[in-house]
């Protein structure tokens, strides 16, 4: 079982934390914690290696925290996910690999895709495939069908496993927090598209990719995975695209893994993780 908080900072909050823990006899596998002095926020993850009724839990915990304190308590850290995509395959084709074998840390639902192209790798590994196709209808028709087909299979997590279409507020207002993006640059340089040929074209040394959560500012959400990799001049804008689908991958694998086990935690535009 895991334990994730966060809270105004004060004296004893672990002391009161683990005083919790103690009175329900569960054993703490391991506990980090964090003090963001200038925000005055504590962070702190708890492993428990029992499990326990979470919301008894979660009540006993409030009366040792300041008012408003944010907890999660997560018997089952098997995640629910549901994965978008548009025609590229070496994300999705890495998730449907780790869910095969059962290393993902979460069970892939189902893949919404705006074109037909991965439908037959999805098949491959019996999971379903939903064409919502953007064709021929404005941006909100096409989001209340994408919307209909997440809703039915309840995912803790959306992931936008190279998903080449920018989402309305109104659809990442409904799933807030919920939506991890991978992009194709280190940010916050080269947002939006071609990044690839941005960086070429004004001579970096190195690129890299960002898994981030989504918000309505593009590709500015809060960063939870990077990574980067040395080029020169003798690389073409199509030999950084094909060095970086590999780092896309890496990035937004490590980004999942972090996720899935609780591990990250968000306060206004930043992350705290706990590796």
């Amino acid at each position: 079982m895991i334990v994730v908080i966060q809270c105004k900072d004060q004296v004893g909050l672990v002391a009161g934390i683990t005083g919790v823990l103690a009175k329900e006899q569960l054993n703490i596998v391991s506990l980090r914690e964090h003090v963001d002095k200038i925000e005055n926020r504590f962070f702190i993850r708890v492993h428990l290696e029992q499990d326990t009724d979470p919301q008894q839990l979660e009540m006993k915990l409030k009366q040792v925290l300041p008012a408003a304190a944010m907890i999660t308590v997560n018997p089952m850290p098997e995640k629910k996910i549901v994965v978008m995509v548009t025609k590229e395959y070496h994300c999705l084709g890495d998730i449907l690999i780790r869910n095969y074998f059962k290393t993902l840390g979460a069970q892939v639902q189902c893949v919404i895709g705006n074109h037909d192209t991965l439908q037959n790798i999805c098949q491959r590994f019996d999971i379903p495939f939903y064409l919502v196709s953007h064709e021929q209808k404005d941006k909100e028709a096409f989001e209340a069908q994408a919307r209909q087909m997440i809703d039915k299979h309840a995912p803790d997590y959306i992931v936008l496993a190279k998903f080449m279409r920018i989402l309305s507020p109104g659809f990442v207002a409904h799933y807030t927090g919920r939506i991890i993006n991978i992009h194709h640059s280190f940010l916050p340089a080269f947002v939006g598209a071609s990044p690839y040929r941005q960086a070429f074209e004004r001579g970096v040394k190195l690129i890299g990719a960002t898994a981030h959560f989504v918000t309505n500012e593009l590709d500015e959400g809060p960063i939870i995975a990077q990574q980067i990799i040395p080029v020169t001049h003798s690389h073409t804008a199509a030999d950084m695209m094909k060095a970086g689908k590999e780092i896309e991958t890496a990035v937004l694998a490590k980004a999942l893994q972090i996720v899935f086990e609780d591990r990250v935690l968000v306060y206004k535009n930043k992350t705290v993780v706990f590796e």
